[in-house]
């Protein structure tokens, strides 16, 4: 049990990483901007977005985790995601890396809703 009790905070690999590339990003581009440099800019622009590439591929290697809470053993910030690497449901970032997870598959036809005549059904 940590500091915030059962509640899970999402720390994983890929959000520490990229939320720590994107801080110094940021931190260049403040830099050069108080210096008026105007390379500097695109440099530190240039590594913010290689912090949300790198905390997108470490996403898709299993290293983050999908929405909403994990299991409490599936909490510290360096357990791998087991479905990580398969896709997760509604997650953008495993849709732009091609991965469609598996839905829920509808609820099969049972015999009374088949034989009902289409206007009896509610």
């Amino acid at each position: 049990m940590g500091a915030h009790g059962e509640h899970d905070m999402g720390h994983t690999v890929a959000g520490w990483t990229g939320s720590v590339v994107v801080i110094l990003g940021s931190a260049v581009a403040g830099v050069a901007l108080v210096a008026g440099s105007v390379p500097g800019l695109w440099a530190g622009g240039l590594v913010v977005a290689l912090g949300a590439v790198a905390a997108w591929l470490l996403h898709v290697a299993g290293r983050g985790k999908p929405t909403g809470p994990r299991p409490p053993g599936q909490r510290h910030w360096r357990t791998p995601d087991p479905a990580g690497r398969h896709g997760h449901p509604d997650c953008l970032g495993c849709r732009l890396a091609g991965r469609r997870p598996a839905r829920a598959t509808p609820p099969a036809r049972t015999a009374a809703t088949a034989a009902a005549p289409a206007g009896d059904r509610s």
